[in-house]
């Protein structure tokens, strides 16, 4: 009876002593957790070269709370992600516990050696913060080994310079305006509209846009130039039934809708499972009514289905290099990028991979006008405009 009582009081005072945990210390936990789970996301794509989302979908999806937070983490991470896995494997403290759990490991690291001086709660936290000598000896060593005497020269040694461009943002005009967009965007940054794509606006590089609160309730959309110009090639019209072949994350998806003005309908087909989950978050976030998401492989459609037979136009943005949008998806702070691709093998066989995908998906796409009553010849060139972007 004695030995349960303790037991009670001691679980009644650990949970007082979370109870008493600043807002500043629950942030950082939870962020914590929250970047190390992109950061999987991230490097399991680069990995494979063929990822569920760019750092910034991932981290701005509906399932991240502390988002400009995790943002943060993520990325500074990703920039010192050498030097910080180049000090673990040099202080050689790590046991198969915390090898399962590299990306938190990852991020805890850069936040004790590079990041906020924060209280680090956690068991992890815990484990790496009573090994902080031992970190901070191997920073010292591979500061000797490189022959810098800073740790802002190691960091240069490693890091990729952020490569500058405007930001763009497109409007979601199923919830706003697009003059409502300026006015508002236009109290903090110097906006302009695009002079190709209609509902889109530019405005000046670096602009912290995540936690706005049109950005939050699906008004504005952070998306490229290139990505904007897609659904705006087709410019389907409304009430129009328009098949999307290779829908996630589900942008241009939300774009078709917006342009056809939530009416009509739009098939949204996707094979990968973890990507359907993000075009369902990006289509819920948009508002758009008049999406039906269709799980599997275009190439293994039947245009005779008749769940097609009223399709008036296709668009088709095949998995591309992804090479044109490197400053905009932030890829220059993968770990692929650094080592070019003319010095991997395996990015040649990706690029060959993705041609020979790209190349069925056009074919089959052309094929569904023999069988497709509803697209027309507009349609069609529309479709081949659109697919050339």
């Amino acid at each position: 009876m004695v030995r349960t009582t303790a037991k009670t009081s001691s679980a009644a005072a650990g949970k007082s002593k979370k109870s008493r945990l600043s807002n500043a210390e629950r942030s950082a936990y939870f962020s914590r957790r929250e970047a190390a789970k992109v950061l999987r996301s991230v490097l399991q794509g680069d990995a494979r070269r063929r990822a569920v989302g760019s750092i910034k979908s991932l981290v701005y999806g509906p399932s991240v709370k502390n988002k400009k937070a995790t943002f943060a983490l993520v990325c500074q991470t990703l920039k010192h992600l050498s030097i910080v896995k180049d000090v673990l494997e040099t202080a050689n403290i790590l046991n198969s516990r915390w090898k399962r759990q590299e990306e938190l490991i990852y991020i805890i690291t850069y936040d004790i050696l590079f990041g906020q001086e924060i209280s680090f709660i956690g068991d992890a936290e815990k484990f790496l913060v009573r090994r902080k000598d031992a970190l901070q000896s191997a920073l010292a060593r591979i500061l000797v080994r490189k022959k810098v005497k800073q740790v802002e020269d190691l960091i240069d040694l490693y890091q990729t310079p952020d490569t500058l461009k405007p930001r763009y943002v497109r409007v979601n005009t199923l919830k706003l305006d697009i003059d409502s967009a300026l006015n508002e965007l236009g109290k903090q940054f110097m906006v302009q509209k695009d002079d190709m794509v209609p509902d889109l606006l530019r405005l000046p590089p670096k602009c912290d846009l995540h936690n706005h609160p049109l950005v939050m309730n699906g008004s504005v959309f952070l998306q490229g130039k290139a990505s904007s110009m897609v659904a705006a090639a087709l410019d389907p019209e409304p009430g129009w039934e328009v098949l999307d072949a290779c829908a996630a994350p589900g942008n241009k998806t939300a774009h078709l809708a917006a342009l056809m003005k939530g009416k009509g309908k739009i098939i949204a087909c996707e094979l990968n499972k973890d990507r359907i989950k993000r075009l369902e978050d990006t289509i819920r976030l948009s508002g758009a009514p008049n999406v039906q998401v269709l799980p599997g492989d275009f190439l293994s459609l039947d245009p005779k289905d008749p769940l097609f037979s009223k399709v008036r136009a296709i668009l088709l943005d095949p998995s591309c290099s992804g090479s044109g949008t490197v400053a905009e998806r932030l890829d220059h702070l993968l770990p692929s990028y650094g080592a070019g691709p003319a010095s991997d093998t395996t990015e040649t066989e990706r690029l060959n991979k993705l041609a020979t995908f790209q190349k069925k998906a056009l074919a089959h796409a052309l094929s569904c006008k023999f069988h497709f009553p509803q697209l027309t010849q507009s349609g069609l060139q529309k479709f081949m405009m659109c697919n050339s972007i």
